[in-house]
């Protein structure tokens, strides 16, 4: 989790010198150490080299999957109350991938700095006391403002082509700014290319048609990989919907990274707190945007952060006749909780910044501190038994949070979803069961 630079233990000048002071060992010509130190020192250097390179980490996938099935094997669950399937080589090689991942993501050339979690947790104690004395912690909803409608003339539009199909490409001021006293608002507020939103649509000429708006998850952001990701063709040409598919924040166009989304999940949190408040922002404006093209019916559908993001959009905003939360993430302090490695979060904790604080300042943003304004039987959520992304529990705190809805656990891991003939036909069915869906798809635009 995060973009900042690896944590080296530096020490002081003062242990320097006693170092260099010290004498040697009886014995022991200074500067010529031991057969066994060489040893030790050349396998000490041969690991640390290891450790920063993300291939030769993805070794660690190997035994972390052996002890989650061996687990799995004699509890029968794969998580505290929640049956395992079948278990097969499938499934292990799902967890194997998703671990293997992990193992990649968190190489220490991408731990914060010493220096970070002092002004993390400067900015989130900040945080908590404005939004407090707001009351925004109280009574979530009241820290979101209602964004001003997109109207035509606002909006530029060119066309383009991916994977077999046409889209349009619309772009528009995001017109969206952080409240003058809120920590971490400049930095956010500087990345330029945000400045401006943008979206993927596909829809179909003729009579006006049920809509769906698909948000993708994190590292994503391009028409090539959010059609495949979001089932677009299936949406757009077997239930025969129009396909409106917003770029998050620091996502696709709108990066300011290499990676596609990076600052927007880092250890700079309160990044985090204002990439989902623009979402949020940004599609409202969209969804006006879309009722002004005469939608019939709109329907919310996000994988991964999309998921976290339809979850608290569905619970923000009314008007919504559906919402499929798909492999979700709800709760992103406990999962930053739950990948760090020990001593990020030991020194995390130390620092004030989980255990309560960052926790009350995602209240704002967190799909959980809110009543689902999409009725019950309209709700739907999909996960993995294998996920070692997302974890089997975030889907179960937002199923749980929406009264228990209708929800399909699949055998796989986060991105299994893709392959998974399960999950295409519970998106299809969810999405039809609650009127959209089930039109002819002639005449495609």
């Amino acid at each position: 989790m995060g973009n900042a630079q690896c944590i080296v233990d530096r020490a002081s000048p003062e242990a320097k010198a006693d170092a260099v002071s010290a004498p040697d060992p009886p014995g022991q010509a200074q500067g010529s150490p031991s057969l066994p130190e060489r040893v030790v020192g050349s396998y000490r250097a041969v690991m640390r080299f290891l450790g920063r390179r993300a291939l030769a980490r993805a070794t660690l996938a190997v035994p972390r999957t052996l002890r989650f099935m061996g687990a799995t094997a004699r509890s029968g669950e794969v998580s505290d109350g929640l049956a395992a399937p079948p278990l097969s080589l499938g499934l292990a090689a799902g967890v194997a991938m998703d671990e293997a991942l992990l193992a990649m993501a968190m190489t220490p050339n991408r731990f914060p700095r010493r220096a970070d979690f002092a002004r993390v947790s400067t900015e989130l104690a900040d945080a908590r006391r404005l939004f407090s004395r707001r009351g925004w912690i109280a009574r979530p909803s009241s820290y979101h403002r209602t964004p001003p409608p997109l109207a035509a003339q606002d909006v530029e539009s060119s066309h383009g082509w991916a994977l077999g199909l046409g889209y349009e490409r619309i772009t528009y001021d995001s017109e969206f700014s952080t409240r003058p006293s809120e920590p971490g608002g400049e930095r956010w507020m500087a990345y330029e290319p945000n400045r401006r939103a943008t979206a993927a649509i596909v829809r179909h000429r003729g009579e006006p048609r049920p809509w769906v708006v698909c948000v993708h998850g994190f590292c994503m952001g391009y028409p090539f990989m959010d059609f495949m990701g979001l089932h677009t063709a299936k949406l757009h040409r077997e239930l025969g919907l129009n396909v409106a598919l917003p770029v998050l924040p620091l996502h696709g166009a709108r990066k300011v990274t290499l990676v596609s989304g990076e600052p927007f999940l880092s250890f700079d949190m309160m990044n985090t707190v204002h990439g989902l408040t623009q979402a949020v922002w940004d599609i409202r404006r969209l969804v006006s945007w879309i009722r002004a093209q005469g939608a019939t019916s709109i329907g919310l559908y996000g994988v991964s952060l999309g998921a976290y993001v339809v979850s608290l959009l569905a619970g923000i905003d009314e008007g919504f006749d559906a919402v499929v939360a798909g492999i979700p993430v709800v709760d992103l302090p406990s999962l930053f909780h739950a990948h760090s490695p020990v001593h990020i979060r030991a020194r995390s904790i130390e620092h004030h910044i989980l255990g309560g604080v960052a926790e009350d300042v995602f209240r704002v943003v967190s799909p959980l501190s809110f009543e689902s304004k999409v009725r019950r039987d309209r709700r739907f959520v999909f996960a993995g038994y294998g996920d070692r992304l997302a974890t089997t529990e975030q889907a179960r705190m937002l199923w749980e949070r929406w009264d228990k809805p209708c929800i399909s656990w699949f055998s796989g891991n986060h991105v299994g979803y893709l392959w998974s003939h399960q999950v295409a036909s519970f998106i299809g069915e969810s999405l039809a069961a609650s009127g959209l869906g089930g039109i002819q798809a002639e005449d495609e635009g």
